[in-house]
């Protein structure tokens, strides 16, 4: 299976430098899809629930302190299957030219990020998880009948 950071160093590949922030989402949104499109999580790395979004603590940890990123130590795109890239690349397509704070903001709407931070204040920190269940029952409800 692929690591977090082989699906960040190929979002990286494919669409160049960018904030942490919106790497992070990305990185959340291709796990979600995976889940639905080949009902498989991408990477095995667990997805935090942080005030400011989805974060996947690791990634978190080898950036820590940057704004923008251009590439990720310890990440092959290679690694992913060529299944797996055509659904990052589908994910890139639809949220991969949406500003950070517009994918943060669609993030703190949607039920798996608001279910795991039930109860805690809003600019509170949390480590809780976002599960991958919560994530595949509810992007499953958004996809395609046919997908």
């Amino acid at each position: 299976m692929a690591s977090v950071f082989d699906v960040a160093a190929y979002i990286l590949e494919k669409r160049g430098p960018m904030t942490t922030w919106k790497l992070q989402k990305l990185v959340y949104y291709c796990q979600a899809w995976s889940l639905i499109w080949d009902d498989a999580p991408l990477f095995p790395e667990t997805i935090e629930a942080w005030a400011n979004g989805p974060v996947v603590r690791p990634l978190f940890e080898a950036h820590r302190g940057c704004f923008s990123i251009e590439e990720i130590h310890g990440g092959d795109p290679q690694n992913l299957t060529p299944d797996q890239k055509e659904t990052v690349n589908a994910v890139l397509d639809y949220y991969g030219d949406k500003p950070s704070q517009y994918l943060s903001d669609l993030t703190h709407i949607e039920a798996p990020w608001c279910n795991a931070r039930r109860g805690i204040p809003d600019h509170e920190r949390s480590d809780a998880e976002i599960t991958l269940e919560s994530m595949a029952e509810y992007y499953s409800s958004l996809a395609p009948e046919d997908e």
